[in-house]
C-alpha cells in the first residue's frame, strides 16, 4: 500500500469553468486520469488538499466526485479556497453515501489514518491578518488545525500535515499556522494553491524544521506524488 498526494484538481465536469484555457492545463482531466491510473493501485491512498471542484453546491459537484471515485485507490479530501460546494462534514458524508461514492473520505476538523500515518490538516488562509475579517478566518483555521493535530497525536501514528494554502511563500508567513505546526513537532507538510509561474517562488525544502512540499496539480504535471 502506498500514499500519494496531489492538490488543485479544479474539476468542472458538469460546469462551464474548465482550466484548459490556462497555459499548462491543456487536456488536464485526461492527463490527470492517465497519470493517476499509471501509479495508484486500488489499495493505495491519495490525499487531495483542496480546490477539487468548481461546483457551487454538492449536486453540481456530483460528476466531479464520481470521476474521482472511479479512479483507483482511496481518496482523502480537504477544503480549498475554491471549493464553494463545501458544507458540514455530516452533510457531505451523507451526500457521498447516498450517491454510492465510497472511496472518498473528508478531512475536516478530524484526522484520518492511512498507510501507517495519521493525516491531519485544514485549508489555512492568507498571510495578511491586519483586516478583522482575515484575522477571524486565520484564527478559525488555526483552531481547526489544532483540533486535527490533537486528534492525530492520540493515534500514535506519525503525522503528515496537509494544507491548501502555503504557510510560507517568499517573505510572507502565516505565523498562527506555523506556531501550531511547530508546537506539534510536525516535520512534513504538503500544500497546494500555487500555480503557473508562481511555482518558482514556492517553498520546496526545509523551513522551521519542517519539510514543505508543493503538490498543486500543474506543479506535479498532473501526476500524484508518492509520499510513502
Amino acid at each position: 500500500m502506498a500514499l500519494y498526494a496531489i492538490a488543485d484538481l479544479h474539476l468542472s465536469l458538469s460546469g462551464s469553468k474548465p482550466m484548459d484555457v490556462f497555459p499548462g492545463w491543456e487536456n488536464y482531466v485526461s492527463r490527470l486520469q492517465a497519470g493517476w491510473e499509471a501509479l495508484v493501485r486500488p489499495q493505495d491512498t491519495v490525499v487531495v488538499p483542496g480546490d477539487i471542484s468548481w461546483a457551487m453546491d454538492l449536486n453540481g459537484a456530483l460528476a466531479d466526485f464520481r470521476f474521482l471515485d472511479a479512479l483507483p485507490g482511496k481518496k482523502v479530501i480537504l477544503k480549498g479556497n475554491h471549493d464553494y460546494f463545501w458544507t458540514t462534514l455530516s452533510k457531505m458524508n451523507t451526500f457521498l453515501s447516498s450517491n454510492g461514492i465510497e472511496s472518498i473520505s473528508i478531512l475536516h476538523n478530524n484526522c484520518i489514518t492511512a498507510e501507517g500515518y495519521c493525516l491531519c490538516g485544514t485549508r489555512g488562509w492568507v498571510y495578511d491578518g491586519t483586516e478583522p475579517a482575515d484575522q477571524k478566518v486565520i484564527l478559525r483555521e488555526a483552531g481547526r488545525l489544532r483540533m486535527s493535530l490533537e486528534q492525530g497525536a492520540k493515534t500514535g501514528f506519525p503525522i503528515l500535515c496537509f494544507l491548501h494554502y502555503p504557510p510560507i511563500l517568499g517573505k510572507e508567513r502565516c505565523e498562527e499556522i506555523l506556531q501550531i505546526l511547530n508546537e506539534f513537532n510536525i516535520t512534513r507538510c504538503y500544500y497546494g494553491h500555487i500555480h503557473g509561474s508562481a511555482c518558482q517562488f514556492a517553498l520546496n525544502g526545509m523551513a522551521e524544521g519542517i519539510q514543505f512540499t508543493l503538490i498543486s496539480a500543474d506543479a506535479l504535471r498532473f501526476i500524484p506524488l508518492r509520499i510513502q
